[in-house]
C-alpha cells in the first residue's frame, strides 16, 4: 500500500493561519483592522512596557557611575541601591533607613486606604446605574461622571486645593454660616490628599463594577427579594460574588495608580507627607542617580504585582477576568 505523506510545513502554517483568521475576533473586526490591533498591542507591550522595564531592572543593579565609566570594569551588578533603601547610606549610624522605608510604607498604606474608600463609594453608584436607574438616567449619570475628567489631572488637583485651602471655599462657607469658629487645615490633615486621590481614579473603579453588575440577571435579584432576603444579604450572597472580577479589576487599577501618583500628592499633600514617587523623581531628576531611582521604581512595581496576585487569590479570579 502506498505510504502516507506527511503534510509540509507550508501547508501546516497555512492551515493554522486559516484557523486564526476564522476566529471570532477576526470575523468581528475584519482582517485588516484585526491585524492592525494585534500589531499595535504587540508593539505597545514589547517596546513600551517589557523593554523599558527590563532595562530599568538591569539598571537598578548597576552602580551610579559617570557616563565615561559605564561599561568598564567598575560597572558590575550590585545590591547597593536596595541596601540603601533598607539600611541607608554607609555613613549613617541608624539601624535602618527610617525615612525611605517610612515613606514607602505610608504610600502603600494610604493607597490601600484610598482603594477601600473608592470601592465603598463607587459600588452603590455602579449598582444604581446598572440595576436601578432607567436607561436615560444611567446614560446621563455616565456622561456627568466622564465630563469632569476632560480637564487635566493637575488642574483638577489645583481646583481641589482651592476648595480645601485655609481660606478656601469650604472654610469660607463653614465660617460664614457659623458652623466653625476657626478654619480647618484640610491640607495638613491630608483630607485634601485623600479626597483628591479618591476623586482622581473614581472612573477606574466605577466602570469595572458597572460592567460586572450589569451582566447580572435581574431575575436573581427579584427571586431573592421574593424569598425574603434582605438588601444586605442579597448584595453579599448574589451581587458581590457575581461582580468579583469587576471589584478585583477596579481595586487593582486604583491601587496601582494611587501608589504611583505624583501630581496629586505634590499639590495636595501637607509638608509633612511625602510620597514614594517623589523620592523616585528626586533620584532621577534632581540627584541624577538613575540606578537608585530604578531600584526604588522596581520596589514599587513589585508591590503592585504582589497586590494584583493578592486580589486574584482573594476574589478567586484569573488574570483574564481582571483585564477583560
Amino acid at each position: 500500500c502506498p505510504s502516507k505523506r506527511r503534510p509540509s510545513r507550508g501547508l501546516i502554517f497555512e492551515s493554522k493561519m486559516n484557523s486564526i483568521l476564522q476566529t471570532q475576533f477576526f470575523k468581528k473586526n475584519g482582517t485588516l483592522i484585526s491585524i492592525y490591533f494585534l500589531t499595535a498591542i504587540v508593539f505597545w507591550l514589547i517596546f513600551l512596557i517589557i523593554i523599558p522595564q527590563l532595562y530599568m531592572l538591569d539598571l537598578s543593579f548597576r552602580p551610579n557611575l559617570p557616563p565615561l565609566l559605564r561599561g568598564g570594569s567598575d560597572d558590575v551588578h550590585t545590591l547597593v541601591h536596595y541596601k540603601h533603601f533598607i539600611f541607608g547610606s554607609e555613613t549613617s549610624t541608624d539601624a535602618y533607613n527610617a525615612v525611605d522605608t517610612g515613606v514607602f510604607i505610608n504610600t502603600i498604606v494610604t493607597a490601600i486606604f484610598v482603594t477601600i474608600i473608592n470601592l465603598c463609594f463607587c459600588y452603590p453608584i455602579a449598582f444604581y446605574m446598572a440595576k436601578v436607574a432607567k436607561p436615560n438616567a444611567a446614560r446621563l449619570l455616565i456622561v456627568s461622571l466622564v465630563i469632569p475628567f476632560w480637564i487635566n489631572e493637575l488642574l483638577r488637583s489645583f481646583a481641589l486645593r482651592i476648595l480645601f485651602a485655609g481660606e478656601g471655599v469650604i472654610n469660607n462657607i463653614l465660617l460664614g454660616s457659623g458652623v466653625l469658629d476657626s478654619a480647618i487645615n484640610f491640607i495638613s490633615l491630608d483630607i485634601a490628599l485623600y479626597t483628591g486621590l479618591t476623586y482622581a481614579y473614581i472612573l477606574l473603579m466605577i466602570f469595572p463594577l458597572y460592567n460586572a453588575i450589569e451582566s447580572l440577571d435581574t431575575n436573581q435579584l427579584e427571586a431573592a427579594k421574593d424569598l425574603g432576603s434582605s438588601t444586605m444579604r442579597t448584595h453579599w450572597r448574589i451581587v458581590i460574588p457575581h461582580a468579583k472580577a469587576g471589584i478585583a479589576s477596579g481595586c487593582t487599577m486604583v491601587f496601582m495608580l494611587t501608589a504611583g501618583a505624583l501630581a496629586t500628592p505634590v499639590v495636595l499633600s501637607s509638608p509633612n507627607t511625602y510620597w514614594f514617587t517623589q523620592l523616585i523623581y528626586q533620584w532621577f531628576n534632581m540627584n541624577d542617580k538613575w540606578s537608585r531611582g530604578s531600584a526604588y521604581s522596581i520596589l514599587l512595581l513589585t508591590v503592585s504585582v504582589v497586590f494584583v496576585l493578592l486580589m486574584m487569590r482573594l476574589f478567586k479570579v484569573k488574570i483574564g477576568e481582571i483585564v477583560r
